[in-house]
């Protein structure tokens, strides 16, 4: 009920009118003092089983969660052009907010608020004192040449990159939600998985929990896999009976309020790991329990960047272990070791950059051996401290005997 109630809270943090949305526009704006900024907000949802989400870099700026919405940012002013009402179409999709609502300005947090009619003739008045247009995507950059086509039309996603690496304060309670509510549906899951049971009962059953928690959707596709299954990094069928002394590898999470959760555990299902599942297991967590211990301000994710975390997992899966064969187990572990997590799962970032304090990552080492059917990941998010890091899922055991022992409950 805490959880609840908490969420029911942070969604107001969401809405477009929270001065942290401001703070992002200025910040912006610093980074091209001389520009014009043009962020194009998503005009449908992607396909008809889905329902409507935001640009996450457009959202990120403004809050703002309704489609065909623009954004222009100059050195003088801000801007949301917004879509009139269309009484036909408002009769399928409900209500949605105009330039003309007596009440615009506090719902948006913007001063100026104008049809979408208006843009092109806003942008060409910004543009008789900038040069150069700054925005996101191939599909944006294409349109504004076409608008501007004697101005330099440049890359903003560096610089928004930039700043969505490091989380506010109010990003960190969001993303703790998240982890939370994911930590909470795993928990369910361990005692849901059965023999006999298919893997997407398990994945239903685990996104029932975050979303009567207060989550919107998943973060990403849920990935349940059984036995042979869980050697594929991103297996989406789910659609396997699992059976007794296989391994479960569940790597699922929640989005709250527009910010995603990423974790995984492996279980046995039965109850009890084999000695040679519990020694690949062992030499998963060491990994990753080394990554933990190492992460600090200054490492970096690649893998052959300096100070690299992915080093660090690939050097002990490397030196402890053999497969059946006699060989090192370092070829097994087959992707990165991190990515950054906050309004998308691998969020916007800078992957050569320097970790600082207040970043959100993963630490997901895996091992994954086709011809033995072992596949086994334990990832965790981790917030990057000033001298070391705090693992947010912490309440999900890692331990082979905790996880025995909560499934023997």
């Amino acid at each position: 009920m805490r959880l609840i109630s908490l969420g029911l809270a942070l969604c107001a943090l969401a809405a477009g009118a929270n001065p942290e949305y401001h703070a992002r526009r200025e910040a912006l704006a610093k980074a091209a003092p001389r520009g014009v900024v043009v962020l194009f907000g998503r005009t449908e949802s992607k396909d008809d089983l889905t329902r409507f989400y935001q640009e996450p870099d457009f959202y990120y700026l403004t809050g703002w969660k309704q489609q065909g919405a623009v954004l222009l940012i100059d050195p003088r002013r801000e801007i949301l052009f917004l879509p009139q009402h269309d009484p036909d179409r408002e009769k399928w999709s409900g209500p949605q907010a105009a330039a003309d609502d007596p009440d615009i300005r506090e719902v948006s947090g913007f001063d100026a608020v104008l049809p979408i009619e208006r843009f092109e003739n806003e942008l060409h008045a910004s543009l008789e004192r900038s040069r150069t247009v700054f925005t996101v995507g191939d599909e944006a950059k294409a349109q504004l040449r076409a608008l501007a086509p004697l101005r330099e039309i440049a890359d903003a996603a560096p610089e928004l990159a930039r700043l969505r690496m490091k989380k506010s304060p109010r990003e960190l309670e969001l993303l703790q939600r998240a982890a939370d509510a994911t930590v909470a549906a795993h928990r369910a899951a361990w005692k849901q998985a059965a023999p006999g049971l298919y893997e997407y009962q398990v994945a239903a059953h685990m996104m029932s929990v975050y979303q009567g928690m207060g989550c919107e959707r998943s973060a990403y596709p849920p990935i349940v896999g059984s036995g042979p299954n869980s050697v594929y990094l991103h297996y989406e069928s789910n659609d396997r009976r699992m059976d007794r002394g296989e391994l479960l590898l569940m790597d699922v999470g929640a989005e709250c309020a527009g910010y995603a959760a990423d974790v995984t555990r492996t279980i046995p299902v039965g109850g009890r790991f084999s000695p040679r599942q519990r020694e690949i297991y062992e030499i998963v967590l060491g990994a990753q329990k080394a990554v933990i211990a190492a992460v600090k301000p200054g490492m970096t994710l690649g893998r052959t960047t300096p100070r690299s975390l992915y080093q660090v997992a690939y050097e002990y899966i490397n030196s402890h272990g053999k497969d059946l064969h006699g060989e090192p187990l370092g070829r097994y572990f087959t992707h990165g070791i991190s990515h950054h997590i906050g309004l998308e799962v691998h969020d916007a970032a800078n992957a050569t950059a320097p970790l600082e304090e207040g970043m959100v990552i993963s630490v997901e080492p895996g091992i994954y051996i086709p011809e033995e059917k072992i596949g086994i990941r334990i990832e965790d998010m981790v917030l990057v401290t000033k001298d070391g890091a705090k693992v947010l899922t912490a309440a999900l055991p890692r331990e082979a005997a905790e996880i025995e022992k909560a499934l023997a409950k």
